[in-house]
């Protein structure tokens, strides 16, 4: 028997069912009655799971999830809470419980949960191996993108309900992808949904399945995407989408792991790793009634934030080489490739539509270039104004010590020219100093004036009217 189970419970009645339950999977135990015992097995023996109780004479399960995701983070820990307590469930959850089983032990449910997680690599990756993911499409190693991949590494470990948040275009189902394929889960399916994409009318039967009869046009029984995705991971993408009734119905098959089709009268247990993730802010759709609040705490236990493409432009030539090579397999060419001032240009923009916006502009500039080279004249226009991304110029107006002391070097000149000068034009010194700051911000971006108006905290549109009415040419 190669793989050992350390048992935590002050239950006798518990601890022999569950080192039965675990002898006919062929696989050892030891037990702890409380946390001190634990300790002591977990110092002198070498574990591939826990399972732990939630109350013990002398503390929690909880303490000791954290003890082992410190100690010994290869352990994946599974806690055993009280029949319908959602929130002792979810706390163990955030503190890093591999995932969780209710009190009475549903058997069946117990040995999925064993067999998933005695699926993970028994030693932990270095952070060596953590970085590589081009064969993933998540490309870069920029910090923002190495964090990334590193907290992909340790969700991937835990069957928590990961919430991934991020603008659109930035990613967000290739890192749910990433999560699937680098934990137990990674030889079944993974199944994502657009919530958004469905009809209404037909959510249910595409969510649930439905059986022959049970409406107009169900000539027979048709499973649904949570079955789809049974042993597998289910990808809930745009879930702010879903009408308020889903999501009474979507609640109950993530709480009880089963779900009933249309027309059926018993309920079909599942097994899935539920990743959802949305552009819009969850708490805002609570706040406003489009998102019930039990779903928001059930769906969001650990939340990722994808990187929008302006916090990561150092990934652009990267991510530019990456997407050219795939372009350039799809349409039969040897190779294309982007010349330094195109990725310039490009590093210049913001980008509103991130990710995904590159790869169109690459797909459609590469159709204009010559010899598979994109230069900057094959680009397309990249001078959409900022203002409808005010994402893009977050934190230009701010403040900083550069800009007070600038301000009061102006405020000085003001003065000397009020005390030295009779004819002296406010009008006309201002204008003086709006054209030195252009100036200089154009160099500064070798005249791209997108870049400069972004460097200004302007608009592109009003950048160049005050290049026409200052006559800079």
């Amino acid at each position: 028997m190669s793989h050992k189970v350390l048992i935590v419970d002050d239950e006798p009645d518990i601890r022999e069912l569950l080192e039965i339950t675990l002898g006919r999977m062929d696989l050892s135990t030891l037990s702890a009655s409380n946390l001190e015992e634990a300790r002591n097995h977990l110092n002198s023996n070498d574990f591939h799971l826990c399972l732990t109780d939630m109350k013990l004479p002398d503390g929690n399960g909880i303490e000791l999830v954290r003890e082992i995701q410190s100690d010994y983070p290869h352990i994946p820990v599974a806690v055993i809470t009280a029949h319908g307590s959602t929130e002792t469930a979810i706390s163990a959850l955030k503190s890093g419980a591999f995932d969780f089983v209710s009190k009475p032990v549903d058997i069946r449910k117990l040995r999925e949960m064993v067999s998933t997680a005695l699926k993970l690599e028994h030693e932990l990756p270095t952070k060596a191996e953590q970085i590589p993911y081009t064969h993933l499409n998540l490309v870069g190693e920029s910090p923002q993108i190495s964090k990334l991949k590193e907290q992909i590494i340790k969700l991937a470990r835990s069957q928590a309900p990961v919430f991934i948040s991020g603008e659109s275009g930035s990613g967000k189902e290739l890192v749910a992808r990433a999560i699937h394929a680098k934990g137990p889960r990674r030889d079944k399916d993974f199944v994502p949904i657009n919530c958004g994409a469905i009809p209404t009318e037909l959510m249910e039967s595409e969510f649930f399945g439905h059986k022959k009869g049970s409406f107009t046009g169900a000539h027979s029984d048709k499973p649904g995407l949570f079955q789809a995705a049974d042993g597998g991971s289910l990808f809930l993408d745009e879930i702010a989408d879903l009408p308020l009734h889903m999501q009474v119905k979507l609640l109950r098959a993530i709480q009880e792991k089963s779900v009933r089709p249309v027309g059926s009268e018993t309920e079909i247990p599942v097994d899935v790793r539920l990743i959802s993730a949305t552009h819009k802010n969850l708490a805002r759709e609570v706040e406003d009634g489009n998102l019930r609040q039990d779903l928001y705490y059930r769906i969001n236990v650990i939340e990722l934030k994808v990187p929008s493409l302006r916090e990561h432009k150092d990934d652009i030539p990267q991510l530019a080489s990456h997407y050219l090579d795939i372009l350039a397999r799809e349409n039969g060419m040897e190779k294309a490739s982007i010349s330094e001032a195109a990725i310039l240009r490009l590093q210049a923009y913001s980008f509103p539509g991130n990710v995904r916006e590159l790869e169109n502009i690459l797909q459609r500039s590469l159709a204009m270039a010559e010899n598979n080279l994109i230069q900057v004249t094959d680009l397309p226009e990249l001078n959409s104004p900022l203002e409808d991304n005010p994402a893009a110029i977050e934190g230009q107006s701010e403040t900083t010590p550069a800009k007070l002391q600038e301000m009061g070097t102006i405020t000085a000149n003001i003065e000397n020219k009020l005390e030295t000068s009779e004819d002296f034009s406010l009008e006309k010194h201002l204008e003086e100093i709006e054209t030195v700051a252009i100036k200089k911000a154009l160099e500064e971006t070798r005249w791209n004036k997108t870049a400069a108006a972004k460097k200004l905290g302007m608009t592109f549109r009003s950048l160049r009217y005050r290049l026409k009415k200052l006559g800079i040419e």
